[in-house]
């Protein structure tokens, strides 16, 4: 434990959806959900606006919609999420050499790595600073937290939120910590938590309290003890510049259940390709190739198979996604697919053995599989598959301009035309096959216009656990998570 508040959390405040607030003027202080839109898409993240009626991260978007049906309902749009988390972590570079990525919107800062004075006040200004910085780059708002170890200085900036700083002077980790639920401390999941409870432990205190011993014997003696210590306020978990991935993979979640055999496998080897993609783009190579298959029923399968070597070749992954899938029953329906790559190395090891026939033959699977949106029309010649306008993507026209798509159907395509730094703008209606209009890339969310900054309008105010430094700073809006 550090005797100064010296480690510092950022977390982006509802990053996905004030991305989209911000970008679209329209949108600012109205309820945003962005995620998965179809009938078994899952929430992403919520603005504030729409946590109020209940709407969640992991919620089913149809229970959002049935919360907050008058929400807007928007598609991901990573591109531009990435390109606002590489400005922030740009600055957190600034801070420190030692900075720790966890996501897109959130890192821990090893200030005291970056030189600056093991002091309250000091680390307090540089974090003031560094939300001043992120709204002046990004036009959105981040919650900081500062504590002498990572777990705190977590717990700090999720008490911060919206737009706050908190600061948890050392010495104070008990009192602060004791009355905290035990979902509080990392590792406490519901099981852990339901194993507490039965033995009467609710609290943080009680945690502390229940001693060592007993909680080695109820969790067993790396959970038990290493609980023991966090609920004691203890964290000695360094700032890790580099976390090294165990494993990356995609998956797809299907509107429909698959049950048509020749439509899982060249799914499966559609997902393959974009693992490969992945995990060329990372610079890395795997040896064991997994397989994710969730039936009608939700239940899960996963099937494994480690090859000879690392490997980033497609044909390889792909032919052992399909080995794999061949042994897993799906007549009665897949909801989603998965395939993922574990055993990361940086370097491949070719396998001149393996069977590139099967790359072929799923080639000519995928051609002859019939089009799902379209079919064929006469004489056998496939139709043209309608462009599919996901509500939030970008598009432009000839005529009028950068906008956003709000909705489609029925041969129908609804665009407001607006930009990050214009006011809200007009709606007009095309075809959906109006040659005038054609997907566009995101727009900065700063610097594009001449008014400058504009991001979303306030939701509510920030708790904070500090007895100062906690007021927004001045001149600034307020936007949420």
């Amino acid at each position: 434990m550090r005797p100064a508040p010296t480690i510092l959390h950022l977390d982006m405040d509802a990053f996905y959806a004030s991305a989209e607030q911000a970008a679209k003027p329209s949108l600012r202080g109205k309820p945003v959900v962005v995620g998965g839109i179809g009938p078994r898409g899952v929430v992403a993240t919520a603005s504030y606006e729409a946590r109020v009626f209940g709407v969640r991260s992991a919620m089913p978007t149809a229970q959002a919609r049935r919360l907050c049906p008058n929400a807007a309902y928007l598609s991901p749009r990573f591109t531009l999420y990435r390109q606002v988390s590489e400005a922030v972590m740009e600055l957190l570079h600034e801070l420190s050499p030692l900075v720790e990525p966890l996501s897109l919107d959130e890192a821990f800062v090893d200030l005291e790595a970056g030189g600056v004075p093991a002091e309250t006040a000091a680390v307090r200004a540089v974090g003031e600073k560094l939300r001043r910085d992120i709204r002046s780059a990004t036009g959105l708002t981040g919650s900081v937290g500062l504590a002498g170890a990572k777990m705190l200085a977590k717990i700090a900036s999720e008490a911060a939120k919206p737009n706050g700083l908190v600061v948890i002077e050392p010495g104070t980790e008990r009192e602060l910590l004791g009355p905290m639920t035990v979902r509080t401390l990392p590792g406490v999941g519901p099981a852990t938590a339901e194993t507490l409870r039965r033995a009467g432990i609710h609290t943080v205190a009680e945690t502390a309290e229940a001693g060592e011993a007993e909680l080695v014997r109820l969790l067993g003696k790396a959970h038990g003890a290493g609980l023991y210590a966090m609920a004691l306020g203890r964290d000695d978990r360094p700032v890790v510049a580099e976390r090294d991935a165990k494993s990356i993979s995609v998956e797809d979640t299907f509107e429909v259940d698959l049950t048509d055999r020749t439509r899982v496998r060249t799914e499966v080897l559609r997902l393959a390709d974009r693992c490969v993609q992945r995990l060329r783009a990372a610079g890395r190579s795997g040896r064991t190739v997994v397989i994710k298959v969730r039936n009608y029923d939700f239940s899960t399968l996963t099937r494994s198979e480690t090859l000879r070597g690392p490997t980033d070749d497609p044909g390889v992954i792909r032919e052992a996604a399909v080995r794999l899938l061949e042994a897993v029953d799906t007549t009665g329906g897949v909801r989603l697919l998965g395939v993922g790559v574990s055993g990361l190395a940086d370097f491949t090891q070719e396998d001149l053995f393996a069977q590139l026939a099967t790359e072929r033959e799923a080639e000519e699977l995928a051609k002859a599989a019939p089009d799902p949106a379209g079919g064929t029309g006469e004489g056998g010649e496939p139709e043209e598959r309608p462009r599919r306008w996901h509500p939030g993507l970008d598009v432009v026209h000839e005529e009028y301009g950068a906008g956003w798509v709000q909705g489609s159907g029925v041969g129908r395509v609804t665009v407001r035309f607006e930009t990050p730094w214009s006011a809200p703008g007009r709606v007009r209606t095309f075809a959906v096959g109006d040659p005038a209009l054609r997907p566009g890339e995101p727009l900065p969310l700063v610097g594009g216009g001449p008014e400058g900054t504009q991001s979303s309008e306030p939701a509510i105010l920030p708790k904070s656990l500090s007895p100062e430094g906690s007021e927004p700073v001045p001149g600034e809006e307020m936007s949420s998570r």
